[in-house]
């Protein structure tokens, strides 16, 4: 019997060998070329992901910080605002800072975002409606209660200024942001409110027939059937 042939490897030219390092060369040189030709773009595209990285990193950091701080800072203005002490709570009192430097100092911050709040609530207060609106509409949450608050304070700024169909418009969204048996039925009465006051009396009639049907428990229910049958008794007159 026999005995296998070993395998024979197939052999390699001298002619392959120095195409393949020729070819090897000449990649190496259009390489080169081209990092020399774009030096300046390559240059230019590595420091802006070194800024990017390193700004993202600064800016998580920055925004710790500010938020550690302004959150330290903000317990005296909530006592003054609390008390009734308008003025302090709004400027601060010399020692400690007030919601407007919070939000100055802190604006990246969940603190400064809370102190939006504090501030529209102060300014329509103090009758500063427009300031109200502004700093109110700058004041964003996600949870069951600040929102829709905020929306509320807006609709009253603009009560408060006869301008009838932008409260409706805010009252609207405090109605419908996250319905609740706590705080939909007043906010369904003040736009029942505003709808009266814009003589548009079918869409007030609406209003308070929600609150009798959806939020017929809430304390508001007894009002929202009396201002109904008023609107519907000079409806039939």
């Amino acid at each position: 019997m026999s005995k296998n042939k070993k395998a024979v490897k197939p052999q390699t030219s001298s002619t392959e060998l120095l195409e393949t390092r020729d070819e090897f060369t000449q990649r190496l040189a259009d390489t080169e070329k081209f990092v020399k030709q774009n030096r300046l773009l390559l240059g230019i595209a590595v420091t802006v992901v070194v800024l990017l990285v390193g700004g993202y990193f600064l800016y998580n950091y920055v925004v710790s910080s500010q938020e550690q701080e302004a959150q330290a800072e903000m317990f005296p203005a909530l006592y003054y605002l609390q008390n009734d002490n308008l003025d302090a709570a709004l400027k601060g009192d010399g020692n400690y800072p007030g919601f407007k430097d919070i939000v100055e100092d802190y604006p990246w911050s969940k603190g400064a975002n809370l102190a939006r709040f504090y501030l529209g609530t102060i300014y329509l207060k103090q009758g500063k409606y427009s300031e109200a609106i502004a700093e109110l509409n700058k004041f964003s949450a996600t949870d069951l209660i600040m929102q829709g608050r905020a929306y509320c304070l807006i609709g009253d700024a603009y009560m408060e200024q006869s301008k009838w169909n932008e409260a409706i418009n805010y009252y609207q969204k405090a109605a419908t942001y996250k319905a609740n048996k706590h705080f939909t039925p007043g906010y369904l009465m003040k736009l029942g409110l505003a709808y009266e006051k814009a003589n548009k009396n079918t869409e007030a009639i609406a209003a308070y027939d929600k609150v009798m049907t959806l939020y017929f428990n809430s304390v508001e229910a007894a009002n929202a059937k009396k201002y109904k049958a008023k609107l519907e008794a000079q409806n039939i007159k």
